[in-house]
């Protein structure tokens, strides 16, 4: 056995839980963020934004709290509760690959690798556009979890034939 290429064992299976607890985080922190959505209903949303934006002293002429404010003056119920279901969705999605990677299951590491490398283009662009320490981090978290699952399946077919 070629021990370059290969991660041991236990190595790998190690790998794979850490890999799973970063995507049922992922899946948490959406959970929040659509039930945050939810709280919105009925709520004026865009003056939840501005008083969120004052409370953190972001200037709303910028970038993000400017899109962050227009959002919200768009926002209405249906819509919220599109969002807040699509962000259910991708929860679950999460939590089923993060259940399947963390029992080693094949389907959930090509499930992880499908879904990681969908992402890598738009992250690509966004790093192009904007460099900074967030956007270098979630494309290098993203490649490298990706690149670890995509080594996983390629010595598990390699060895098992």
């Amino acid at each position: 056995m070629d021990t370059v290429d290969a991660p041991p064992r236990a190595t790998a299976a190690n790998g794979l839980r850490v890999i799973a607890l970063v995507e049922a985080g992922k899946g948490a922190l959406v959970v929040l963020a659509g039930l945050g959505l939810l709280e919105l209903l009925h709520h004026d949303a865009q003056n939840v934004a501005e008083t969120i934006v004052r409370h953190f002293h972001l200037n709303p002429a910028s970038h993000i709290p400017r899109i962050f404010l227009e959002a919200a003056a768009a926002a209405t119920d249906s819509r919220l509760q599109l969002l807040a279901l699509a962000a259910a969705g991708y929860a679950l999605v999460r939590f089923v690959e993060a259940w399947g990677l963390w029992r080693g299951r094949p389907w959930a590491e090509w499930l992880g690798i499908i879904s990681g490398s969908l992402y890598l283009p738009i992250e690509a662009f966004e790093l192009i556009r904007t460099v900074n320490p967030f956007t270098v981090g979630t494309f290098l978290i993203n490649l490298g979890i990706v690149a670890w699952l995509a080594r996983c399946r390629w010595h598990s077919r390699r060895h098992n034939g």
